[in-house]
């Protein structure tokens, strides 16, 4: 039978393993609270209203490039309207501009419009954007290039930047 000091002596190891544990435990949730700070992803840090519309405008066209419609209505409006450089009708109405979406695609491989010289601006829950491109892709087996330039026209609705006007024309070979 272990005496009262010897018995004292064995209960103090675990206590003080149990003591360490706890005092490492609370020094490290701090810790860890600070590393989980740290990697806060960059899309939940504010983004200003032209780069969250240029991003938007990446992502419009990212989805167009690959046929990807669902993607692609995510930065339009339901009632959009839609303007070529066809002398075409204009088109109102997301389902409307999906039918001559997918009709002009048809036929249509290696699709790639390059964007550049983005201007974008804003006044209170309204925006636009205007900005050159230029499209590289197979058309009918042929490869064919063409340049043109497009102005949208942006709404705030609900927290989003929603497209509510695109005016999109070629520029005519030689102009």
């Amino acid at each position: 039978m272990l005496g009262r000091g010897e018995f004292m002596r064995k209960l103090q190891i675990p206590f003080v393993v149990i003591l360490a544990l706890m005092a490492m435990c609370a020094w490290a949730q701090p810790q860890k609270e600070k590393k989980e700070q740290k990697n806060v992803p960059l899309l939940e840090i504010s983004r200003s209203i032209p780069d969250q519309i240029d991003h938007n405008i990446g992502e419009m066209l990212g989805a167009w490039q690959v046929g990807d419609v669902d993607a692609m209505h995510k930065y339009y409006a339901d009632d959009a309207t839609w303007v070529a450089g066809t002398f075409d009708p204009p088109i109102a109405g997301w389902q409307n501009y999906v039918s001559k979406y997918e009709q002009s695609r048809k036929g249509v491989s290696g699709v790639q419009l390059i964007r550049k010289n983005t201007n974008i601006f804003h006044y209170g829950d309204t925006a636009w954007a205007s900005y050159q491109w230029i499209f590289e892709g197979f058309v009918g087996g042929k490869q064919t290039v063409a340049r043109g330039q497009t102005t949208l026209v942006f709404v705030k609705s609900g927290g989003r930047w929603l497209i509510v006007h695109n005016h999109t024309s070629q520029i005519c070979p030689g102009a």
